[in-house]
């Protein structure tokens, strides 16, 4: 059969995915049976302005191995795919294509500014989409969602009307953290906290009684223009006195109280805090406890307001601590400032310094939400978090302590908030304009002018995809989902509140498990970002080294952080190669053979030992491989998939049985060795698609005998394609245990004797005497049965097996399984001096790692504390050296 030598995976790639999509594969519907288990997964939408990364790849690579995985184990699965809006970053992006123009959002108004975003969306939004295509993805692109689609825009009202009716959103003043830049709030999810060194200002405050006063530290001294207390730990006795104390508050002519509270840490700075109620987040709350005035001083723009003093009105905040500092210490209030470094909190956007707020707003109260998603994870242990360890924890000591969530933002592009105002300020929330009429009494409403936050949206992604609030088949078929995966930085923000979501609205968890993926850091352990350059693009790497070995590469990452390395994908390039070298001289020698999987199960007793062995290690990795991809463990996958296919596949049945293969007459013998390798081949394709579906694709639809036949039974009718295969079965009444023993005995004599002929330059075309010595009868048959297939592999003269070793003193010896020995006559083959070096290094290697051994097991803290098999296994391993050592020092001295 006609096959390219090189394996051209840019034509792959274009070839299938169109042809699958084309064909419907991805849809649940090309499932025909009623019976079938249904499987779903919600893609974490990406947003409409992104473009691939590492992250999106490692996930989008996950779940398509899951899915995959799925549909050819016969479930009905439904892999759902969609974009988010990205309110903040759709805007930045739509308005700086505006500044180009010379324009600003505020000219074309809102109504033409929003429709001027749609218009992008539709002509350059959606890349990531096209992407994903490319990254083989088997999404259902049928029905593919965008946040601010129609009926999702619907959902999202019919969810706001719901809980504002129940008392769960409202709208008031309350301190925020606000962006000077994007000109908007956000919430706590959306600030980064980056320690910096700074300073700690000690600002003194003097006593109205004209005694001594207190004396505060801060890390901003500007806000002292807005403050309205100090406050000490009512248990810290240097302060007792001074509580309930009135001071005079410098460079304004306010007088304020000294107040208690036990939020105070007495050991931080004096022990005495400002209180800025308007401006800080704890000094609010406290604020609130003791009933103070809230004194805005910095305001939207970050800076100075009039109520800061005619002095400081209009500057910039960071100017005004400059004169404040300066005033403090001309009038000589500033008693010290200290080299200090502490954490401050940055849009994570754009990376503005925040500035707290009080500002009204729209707030969804947490409590109720809280306590459902507490409580289900607490009686059923759901969601599973894989790993558990640390990510369920950090989920549940996140819900304990959260705190009422912002929802509204200062934006144009998102869902408006469905509130309404009559002319007499009145509020009034409903799920249309029509509807707020109704409620009002009256047309004359003006709506708000503030978007939701864009994860109040994603947080019902798993259920206003599939049609809800309508009682849709699709609602009814695949919610609750089966996983969510994604990452770790996105618990809070998304992972959360779409359980609460779930738990609230259809009264079920919106998915079973969540796998959070590893982190791809860059090759120096740095997370990959846009400002610091250092990101890798998934296509560039597609480009170089074809998406299937990038594939399996991330697949290999699973839930641990890794560093990019670029030699790791190009293993996975040689590993795709490897492959198809071997299926290509599976098809020059397939004439007369066709692929039959009941080939492999029947008279499996009279094949030879060779063929029993691949059976089994066939076997054995298909039940592995089911075991690791049912509990999401992904590099145990990739690592049984690859050794198989390297090692026992390639590098030793495709030798073990070409002479059968090859054979130039065509006999029933040849025939049934033919029809074995492509079957075996086969079924290994079909075990390696979800990670790797093109090269798999493109091979299997090349085998002889490939056609609907070798379908699932749910896909009957379809047209052939790996992808609706079945996912092979473990035979485990075809795991022999026996046979892997022996052939194993086999591979480790001949790989002994090419490591030998290696080290001691041993030319290729030299043929050797192999003498074998070994008590164990078994083992004597094992050998001498196979001795055919050791001298050709081996490439040896002559095969000599007997109880016991009898070699020349100039020999390579070497100990196998079982307790075996080996030697090599190096007479007219070696040079003794260089031989005699190799041996003594392997001597000092057996020797350094029994000193390790014995000082483990001299340690009695872990003998006492390690598995009592693990202490076993150290000592044997000690024994096999000590044996291994005499063997060593005797060839030595025959050396001599």
């Amino acid at each position: 059969m006609d096959i390219p030598k090189q394996y051209d995976p840019t034509e792959a790639e274009q070839h299938h995915y169109a042809r699958w999509e084309q064909e419907g594969y991805f849809a649940p519907e090309i499932n025909r049976d009623p019976q079938a288990t249904v499987f779903s997964i919600v893609i974490p939408p990406p947003n409409v302005t992104g473009s691939l990364h590492m992250g999106h790849a490692l996930q989008h690579t996950i779940m398509d191995v899951i899915i995959r995985y799925k549909r050819m184990c016969g479930f009905r699965t439904l892999w759902l795919p969609g974009t988010d809006h990205a309110g903040i970053s759709t805007q930045l992006m739509v308005s700086r294509e505006l500044k180009k123009e010379g324009l600003s959002r505020y000219d074309l108004g809102r109504e033409e500014f929003v429709e001027r975003v749609w218009k992008w969306k539709r002509e350059s939004g959606g890349q990531i989409t096209k992407q994903m295509r490319r990254e083989g993805a088997s999404v259902d692109w049928s029905r593919e969602k965008f946040t601010m689609d129609h009926d999702l825009s619907r959902a999202v009202r019919e969810v706001f009307v719901s809980l504002y009716d129940e008392g769960l959103i409202y709208r008031g003043n309350r301190i925020v953290n606000w962006c000077p830049n994007d000109q908007t709030v956000l919430s706590d999810l959306e600030v980064q906290k980056d320690p910096q060194p700074g300073k700690l200002y000690y600002l003194h405050y003097p006593a109205k009684n004209g005694k001594s006063g207190v004396t505060v530290a801060t890390t901003r001294p500007e806000t002292m223009l807005g403050d309205t207390a100090v406050a000490v730990n009512p248990n810290d006795e240097r302060y007792g006195k001074l509580i309930g104390a009135t001071l005079l508050l410098p460079l304004t002519g306010r007088e304020i109280p000294v107040v208690a509270d036990e939020f105070v840490d007495p050991q931080f700075g004096t022990g005495a805090v400002k209180v800025t109620p308007a401006h800080d987040s704890n000094d609010y709350e406290m604020g609130l406890r003791h009933s103070l005035a809230q004194v805005v001083v910095i305001d939207a723009h970050a800076k100075m307001t009039e109520a800061a003093g005619s002095d400081f009105a209009g500057l910039d905040r960071y100017k005004a601590r400059q004169k404040v500092v300066a005033e403090f210490e001309a009038l000589g209030l500033l008693e010290k400032v200290d080299d200090y470094e502490f954490s401050i909190s940055k849009c994570e956007r754009c990376k503005t310094v925040i500035e707290p707020l009080i500002s009204l707003q729209w707030f969804c109260r947490m409590d109720k939400l809280r306590d459902l998603a507490l409580d289900f994870i607490a009686g059923e242990n759901k969601p599973q978090f894989v790993p558990e360890v640390p990510y369920q924890k950090v989920y549940i000591d996140w819900l304990e302590n959260l705190r009422d969530w912002t929802i509204s933002r200062q934006l144009w592009w998102g869902h408006q908030i469905p509130a309404w105002y009559t002319t007499d300020g009145k509020v009034v929330v409903a799920r249309s304009y029509e509807e707020a009429c109704t409620k009002a009494g009256t047309e004359e409403l003006t709506q708000d002018q503030d978007v939701l936050d864009t994860w109040f949206s994603s947080a019902l992604w798993p259920f206003s995809t599939l049609g809800w609030p309508e009682e849709t088949e699709g609602l009814k078929s695949f919610y609750p989902t089966s996983v969510l995966v994604t990452a770790r930085d996105i618990i809070f923000l998304w992972v959360s509140r779409m359980v609460m979501m779930g738990m609230k609205f259809m009264g079920r968890r919106p998915f079973d498990d969540v796998f959070i993926t590893g982190t791809i850091l860059d090759k120096d352990g740095q997370r990959m970002s846009k400002t610091k350059m250092n990101g890798v693009d998934p296509l560039d790497v597609f480009d170089k080294y074809g998406v299937d070995a990038t594939r399996i590469m991330l697949a290999s990452v699973g839930s641990t952080d890794i560093r990019w390395n670029e030699k790791q994908v190009e293993s996975y390039r040689n590993f795709a190669n490897k492959i198809w070298n071997a299926a290509r001289f599976c098809l020059m020698n397939s004439e007369g053979a066709a692929v039959d999987p009941e080939s492999l199960r029947a008279g499996v007793q009279e094949l030879a030992l060779h063929d029993r062995w691949i059976l089994s290690r066939l076997n054995r990795t298909t039940g592995d491989l089911h075991e690791a991809l049912s509990s999401y463990q992904f590099h145990e996958a990739v690592q049984t998939l690859y050794h198989f296919f390297w090692d026992d596949f390639c590098d030793w049945y495709i030798e073990l049985t070409k002479s059968e293969v090859t054979a130039e007459e065509a006999t029933t013998r040849r025939t049934h060795a033919r029809t074995r390798i492509l079957t075996v081949l086969e079924q290994a394709l079909r075990l390696l698609h979800p990670f790797m579906p093109y090269i798999t694709e493109e091979l299997w639809q090349r085998l002889p005998g490939t056609d609907a036949k070798l379908l699932h039974q749910s896909y009957a009718g379809a047209s052939p394609t790996i992808m609706l295969t079945a996912y092979p079965l473990s035979a485990t009444e075809l795991i022999d245990e026996e046979a892997e023993w022996e052939m194993q005995a086999i591979i480790d004599l001949i790989s002994r004797v090419r490591n030998i002929r290696s080290e001691m330059n041993i030319k290729p075309g030299e043929r050797v005497r192999i003498l074998i010595g070994s008590p164990d009868e078994r083992l004597r048959k094992v050998f001498s049965v196979s001795i055919d297939q050791i001298s050709r592999l081996a490439r040896a003269s002559e095969v000599s097996i007997r109880d016991r070793l009898d070699a020349p003193r100039a020999s390579a010896r070497a100990v196998l399984v079982g307790g075996a020995e080996m030697a090599i006559p190096l007479e007219g083959l070696i040079d003794f001096q260089q031989e005699r070096q190799r041996l003594r290094k392997e001597l000092d290697k057996l020797q350094a790692e029994a000193s390790k051994l014995e000082a483990q097991l001299g340690n009695t803290g872990f003998v006492e504390r390690a598995p009592e098999e693990k202490v076993n296994e150290l000592r044997a391993r000690i024994t096999d050296i000590a044996r291994r050592s005499a063997q060593l020092r005797q060839t030595i001295e025959n050396l001599k």
